[in-house]
């Protein structure tokens, strides 16, 4: 582990994007304690307030600090981003792997299926979720994992297959061990690097994901200080306060290439054949 972090913050991307999320990370976890206002807070006379010395971002159309909103908002946008990454990549890997252990027939039923759901836009599944499910972040989450967990499944089984022919595979199925331990503690945890890979990058889409369902609003619901839904609020005075959709705006494209520029670097630091 202390090998592959060397590697990473050696790479230009890795390091820049583990600085960025550093940053994202100490927003997340110290925002609500650092805003200068209560992100509620609604002050009518200083509606659309342009940024200065009392709103160092600006205000929105209520008059609420958006600089505070911005601070509170982070914790409604990445870390639910993170937990439907982690809850779509644990499902697909889980099936990608049964998959390539099954083989014949289960196999070919399993990626057909698989195949015909990645045929439909990963937004569009997320949409037909999140609105079965009802708006609120909690249908929102699941319906990115939904969303997800068919392309991991895919990229896990063409890893898992590869590791079905190792010879410690062939010695746990000599030793007459379940199929299901076999899965779980010999091929899973030899096939988790590019999946780790993978997850990492697809935290960025998920994160404009998750903005992008409660800009629709089928996600977080007002008065919630969530990112896209920041966007959402403040597109009908876009001529009148630009600030209120480039703040957030820019925070969500921040966020999403310092997770691309990570996964990058994870891509470099586990494969040292690659290294120079």
């Amino acid at each position: 582990m202390v090998e592959v972090t060397r590697r990473l913050l050696r790479t230009p991307q890795g390091a820049l994007g583990a600085a960025v999320l550093a940053v994202v990370a100490l927003v997340c976890l110290f925002g609500p304690l650092i805003a200068p206002y209560d992100p509620e807070q609604m002050d009518f006379l200083g509606r659309f307030a342009v940024p200065g010395a009392h709103h160092w971002l600006g205000a929105d159309q209520l008059g609420r600090d958006e600089m505070s909103r911005l601070l509170y908002g982070a914790r409604a946008t990445v870390p639910p981003a993170l937990l439907a990454t982690l809850a779509g990549t644990l499902a697909g890997a889980i099936v990608g792997t049964l998959a390539a252990f099954a083989g014949g027939r289960w196999d070919e039923a399993i990626m057909r299926t698989i195949d015909a759901v990645m045929a439909i836009p990963g937004l569009l599944i997320a949409l037909l979720v999140a609105s079965t499910l009802g708006a609120g972040e909690g249908g929102a989450l699941l319906a990115i994992a939904i969303a997800f967990a068919p392309g991991m499944a895919r990229i896990t089984r063409s890893v898992a297959l590869a590791v079905r022919q190792e010879d410690y595979v062939a010695a746990a199925i000599a030793r007459g061990e379940t199929g299901l331990r076999i899965v779980f503690a010999e091929m899973l945890p030899n096939a988790l690097a590019p999946v780790v890979v993978e997850s990492t990058i697809r935290v960025a889409f998920a994160v404009m994901l998750m903005a992008t369902l409660s800009f629709l609003g089928v996600g977080a619901q007002p008065p919630a200080s969530e990112w896209g839904l920041m966007v959402s609020d403040g597109r009908g005075y876009l001529h009148d306060a630009p600030w209120l959709v480039i703040v957030p705006g820019l925070a969500i494209g921040i966020t999403a290439i310092g997770f691309n520029l990570l996964g990058d670097g994870l891509r470099d630091a586990l494969n040292p054949r690659g290294e120079r």
